[in-house]
């Protein structure tokens, strides 16, 4: 692990505390895979708005894979790509039942083999359910990484692979949600607070742009 990175990791714990609590609203490993597969392109607040009335409804996989299609696409309307997210959940629901007795596998080639599982949802469920320490990247932890100099490239795989070979495992899990809570509250897109960012020195995002703005202001004097 490079001095930096240790820095960076360093003021993230320090900024957003040590605890690990994951934002979707779940009770068990089903219900979070269920979270997860809704929030694609959704807040974490919007979901847990709609799950806290659709886990009554539909209590298990069981209840879900024997869900009426155009019903549970209403049910998840608000979370946006309801077409898609309700027919993968249904077939994710029915793999599950009939498959796993209705519950959810840790292995990772297990769960990317579910309808609308890929490795971001899979690796969530192995983090924050079996304990399994898992590098979560979604579009914060792209953007982020690159800027901070943690990893490089848009390949969200080689972008977790770069970050597990980076960062210390007992930071894995951490990683995610510290860099998430940054990008939601500073490294915003498409616009960063740069100027009260507490990694700014840190960060040779900014440090480049610090110089770029300084050459042109020297330009601009000449």
């Amino acid at each position: 692990m490079r001095a930096n990175t240790k820095r960076i990791l360093d003021r993230l714990d320090t900024q957003y505390g040590t605890d690990i609590r994951c934002y979707l609203d779940h009770e068990n490993a089903w219900q979070l895979l269920v979270a997860t597969i809704l929030s694609a392109q959704c807040t974490d607040a919007r979901v847990n708005i709609v799950t806290k009335d659709l886990f009554r409804k539909y209590p298990d996989a069981a209840a879900m894979a024997a869900a009426d299609l155009e019903v549970l696409e209403q049910d998840i309307k608000s979370t946006g790509f309801y077409h898609n997210k309700a027919r993968n959940l249904i077939a994710c629901c029915r793999k599950l039942t009939e498959e796993y007795g209705g519950e959810v596998p840790c292995d990772i080639d297990l769960l990317t083999a579910l309808p609308g599982v890929g490795r971001k949802t899979a690796n969530v469920i192995r983090g924050n359910i079996y304990g399994e320490p898992s590098v979560v990247v979604d579009t914060h932890v792209k953007r982020i990484s690159n800027k901070l100099g943690l990893a490089k490239g848009d390949d969200p795989v080689k972008i977790e692979f770069a970050l597990m070979k980076e960062i210390p495992k007992d930071h894995w899990i951490a990683i995610n949600l510290h860099l998430i809570k940054l990008g939601r509250e500073i490294c915003k897109a498409p616009v960063p607070k740069c100027e009260i960012c507490f990694l700014q020195d840190l960060c040779p995002s900014y440090q480049k742009g610090v110089v770029k703005k300084h050459t042109k202001q020297q330009r601009k004097t000449t």
